[in-house]
């Protein structure tokens, strides 16, 4: 627990990036849940108007921001005739920053998906805000610039995707030094039961067919990839400080075991639940306090119903981008970000049908060969997201000329 923590110590006050997607709606679940806990004064969403004004008409928030300022008349149409007073409605990069280092705020909810996240992000930590962290690019991309920025303004990045939240948990109590291994848990996505030489038949639907979990279109096609735990390997060496070598991936199809650490005396510790988002959002907004729960909306783990809980290890043919990641990794700098944005740019295209699904990996693998002269060790901030935006249009030029693209 922070210096100067006292249990029940009245509401937090919150702000929210991405307050329309998956990790924002279930945020705002929590909140209504928790009305006496969680005080919401500002919002940040793309383009979903309707569903915005709905949550600015519920949780009254001071400030709102759209990326898409052409929709800033239709949001306040639509927030006309509110009862009380309008909030102040600001749009693009600038309102999300805005929003994230808001003034009244003690911890930021990252939950904007891609790089698009790492501008606001860093503006919630120059203004001293604590991280929830929802956001992969955040560590991925930014971890160079980002973490000795939250260490000069004394910020804590408190995770809150399911995995790293595990490995959080698991570390409370243990002492500096006591962590030998990483464990991290991967579900195995829509594909881990299918034969190798079935995935070039692949469709979109087929690919969001996640077994377990219910998540956004992108980070369930990451799923089926093993891209998202390529990435989580990435994340927990920047979260936790473990080396990339002592960092394992096991498949876990179950998904009730989240991840785990082993302990220098070979104990392993590890967080267990139902497939829920909501508990480790809930963990990094409550943190260091556990909040009671109603059993009517968080079901207790049953260990009878849960029954057999299985691992095994990753099938490497099926998924390469777990080699890809470790590599990118252990590259630095600006790699890890050239990873994450040149699968971000794939994934996209695969949803729209443009590329076929081994494709994904063939795209991400050219464009990371192709950034190794140009790597950068130490970057800065425009550096990543220089190399960020180069990474995007690398892939789309590869489609363009046919590179790299099955037949």
């Amino acid at each position: 627990a922070p210096p100067g923590f006292r249990p029940g110590g009245g509401k937090k006050t919150v702000s929210l990036l991405g307050s329309t997607g998956s990790i924002g709606t279930q945020t705002l679940d929590i909140c209504r849940e928790y009305p006496e806990r969680f005080e919401v004064a500002a919002l940040a969403a793309g383009s979903n108007v309707e569903l915005l004004a709905e949550q600015v008409r519920e949780f009254r928030p001071q400030l709102v921001a759209l990326r898409d300022a052409a929709k800033a008349p239709e949001l306040r149409e639509a927030l006309a005739g509110l009862d009380g007073p309008l909030p102040e409605i600001m749009t693009g990069e600038e309102g999300a920053c805005a929003v994230a280092a808001h003034p009244d705020v003690e911890a930021t909810v990252t939950g904007i998906v891609g790089c698009a996240g790492l501008g606001p992000t860093v503006a919630a930590i120059r203004a001293g805000k604590d991280i929830c962290l929802a956001n992969k690019e955040t560590l991925i991309a930014g971890g160079p610039f980002v973490l000795p920025l939250a260490q000069e303004h004394g910020v804590h990045i408190l995770p809150a995707d399911s995995e790293h939240s595990a490995i959080f948990q698991c570390l409370q109590g243990l002492p500096e030094g006591g962590m030998r291994r990483i464990i991290l848990t991967a579900s195995g996505g829509s594909f881990r039961d299918w034969p190798v030489d079935k995935l070039k038949d692949v469709t979109v639907s087929d690919a969001l067919k996640h077994p377990n979990w219910s998540m956004g279109r992108k980070i369930t096609i990451d799923s089926a990839t093993l891209m998202n735990k390529g990435l989580e390997v990435i994340e927990a060496h920047y979260l936790f400080g473990a080396d990339y070598d002592h960092i394992e991936i096991v498949v876990h199809p179950q998904s009730i075991v989240h991840s785990m650490v082993e302990t220098q005396d070979s104990s392993v510790i590890a967080q267990l639940g139902w497939p829920d988002m909501r508990l480790p959002i809930l963990y990094t907004m409550s943190w260091p306090e556990r909040l009671p729960t109603s059993e009517e909306t968080w079901p207790r783990l049953d260990f009878v119903k849960m029954g057999d809980l299985t691992f095994r290890e990753p099938d490497r043919a099926k998924y390469p981008s777990m080699d890809i990641a470790y590599a990118a990794g252990r590259a630095g700098g600006t790699m890890t970000g050239v990873l994450s944005a040149a699968n971000e740019q794939a994934v996209e295209m695969f949803l729209e049908e443009r590329v076929g699904y081994l494709d994904i990996i063939r795209l991400v693998e050219r464009t990371c060969e192709r950034h190794r002269q140009d790597l950068v060790a130490t970057p800065s901030l425009e550096e990543i997201v220089h190399f960020d935006l180069w990474a995007r249009q690398y892939v789309k030029e590869l489609v363009g000329e046919g590179s790299a693209v099955a037949a």
